[in-house]
């Protein structure tokens, strides 16, 4: 009995210490595309802030360069190809917004594909 006792308790004790170390590896963001969009309509600056959004849509031959789209009027732009396509969760980190014809233009820095 207590070689299943202490085999329980080896086995739990891996099984925590796992849970552990792969929360410590998840980055947390400052925003979902949701919060981030409700923040910017009241005025709220979020340049400097992280973002966590799914790529609703890729256009990469915007007037903005490299386009991912998400939610109803976010834009977050780059020069440079990130490398990620549409269905992709993506962290990044917001360097500027403007406001253009009713939608937000983001650039940003930092992307992790999550």
């Amino acid at each position: 009995m207590k070689k299943v006792t202490k085999i329980i308790a080896i086995i739990s004790t891996i099984f925590c210490l796992t849970v552990i170390i792969s929360a410590c590896g998840q980055k947390k963001a400052d925003y979902s595309a949701k919060t981030a969009e409700s923040a910017l309509n009241s005025g709220k600056d979020i340049e400097g802030k992280t973002v966590k959004f799914k790529v609703q849509k890729l256009e990469p031959n915007s007037a903005f360069g490299y386009n991912l789209e998400t939610g109803k009027h976010l834009n977050f732009v780059s020069n440079d190809n990130p490398k990620v396509g549409e269905g992709d969760t993506v962290i990044v980190k917001v360097k500027k917004t403007t406001s253009t014809m009713g939608s937000y233009i983001i650039t940003y820095s930092n992307l992790s594909k999550q």
